[in-house]
């Protein structure tokens, strides 16, 4: 069976999610979680918006796809997310027994592996799709908040 969309595609849409974060001044984080080939949900960084340090893109995400499947375990699903998970994100990966992770730029700094977090053994991992740009979205929101410093 040939597959409709792929990888790009989905990342691109995870892209449109951060580009939406950007726009309203939150980091610029998306992800839209993926099964059979259809997206079921997403979500962008809202942080600053809600106040709420927890609100990070995949935790959105996963809470819009635990509503839309009625469960608590995606492991029939993929999540595309524009950077690594963090240590957080990773967790919930984790507990949701989320069946892909594909994600496009690494964060060295906080991104899940650096930290020694881990997913679920039976999560299969995908990265640096469209990496370049996915960093350099995130390169453009930090270089103008420094600026404006």
């Amino acid at each position: 069976m040939i597959e409709p969309f792929d990888h790009r595609y989905f990342m691109e849409k995870a892209l449109q999610e951060a580009q939406a974060a950007f726009d309203r001044d939150e980091i610029p984080v998306g992800a839209v979680i993926v099964t059979q080939n259809r997206i079921i949900a997403k979500g962008h960084n809202l942080t600053e918006t809600l106040t709420d340090v927890t609100a990070h893109a995949e935790m959105q995400a996963i809470t819009a796809a635990s509503g839309f499947t009625g469960g608590k375990y995606l492991k029939d699903c993929s999540l595309y997310v524009t950077l690594e998970p963090c240590q957080m994100c990773a967790g919930a990966l984790y507990w949701s027994q989320m069946g892909t992770l594909v994600f496009g730029a690494r964060d060295l700094d906080r991104g899940y592996q650096n930290m020694g977090s881990c997913l679920h053994p039976k999560t299969q991992v995908v990265s640096g799709i469209l990496e370049q740009e996915c960093s350099l979205l995130l390169r453009e929101f930090f270089d103008r908040k420094r600026s404006l410093n």
